[in-house]
């Protein structure tokens, strides 16, 4: 985890990976701050997303988590959005201070993505998402049995936690977000705050 003091505002790049050590989504956002569930940071409209062979400009802004111990990042969406919650199960988060010679972010935080997915829907659909790539993936990429093991359970513990309504999947999550979306300068052409 980042050091304590990290200021809101920080620029922070996320860093997806996948298994062996190949590129996969990265964007950049800026610090928010932490609680009992961990680490917030937030992307505002105009992110740029990128993996290999794709790359496209968010429309809205989202909020980043990733937790002071478990293996996944979670995704909070607005409310115009279809997906409401998305959560990435992957290797325990890694912060790391950056070489900002390229004048990127200061702060980067580093995972591999896991394919397992925890996906929550605007209308309150719960799914497991990408069952069939982790099974393929276990075996093409060699995922070691405590990876497996380590990806199957934390699915299990966020599912059940989403399920039951337990936060910050409930409301914190989102409360994040419309406080970042409220702090947010409105759009060219846009009245009021991001969101809003």
């Amino acid at each position: 985890m980042p050091p304590g003091g990290l200021a809101p505002g920080t620029p922070v790049a996320g860093r997806f990976t996948k298994w062996g050590g190949g590129r996969h989504w990265e964007w950049d956002g800026r610090y928010l701050g932490s609680d009992e569930h961990g680490h917030w940071w937030y992307a505002p409209v105009g992110t740029r997303c990128a993996r290999p062979g794709v790359e496209f400009v968010e429309a809205s802004g989202w909020v980043s988590l990733v937790p002071h111990e478990g293996a996944y990042a979670v995704g909070f969406y607005p409310a115009h959005r279809e997906i409401s919650i998305y959560v990435d199960m992957t290797t325990e988060p890694v912060w790391q201070r950056r070489d900002t010679g390229d004048g990127g972010p200061e702060w980067e935080v580093t995972m591999v993505d896991l394919d397992l997915d925890v996906v929550l829907t605007r209308d309150g659909h719960l799914y497991v998402d990408d069952e069939d790539e982790f099974a393929e993936h276990r075996v093409q990429l060699g995922y070691p049995a405590e990876v497996v093991a380590l990806a199957e359970r934390w699915r299990d513990l966020v599912l059940a936690a989403v399920a039951g309504g337990d936060e910050p999947f409930a409301t914190v999550g989102h409360a994040w977000l419309r406080r970042a979306e409220a702090e947010e300068p409105a759009p060219d052409g846009a009245e009021g705050a991001v969101g809003r």
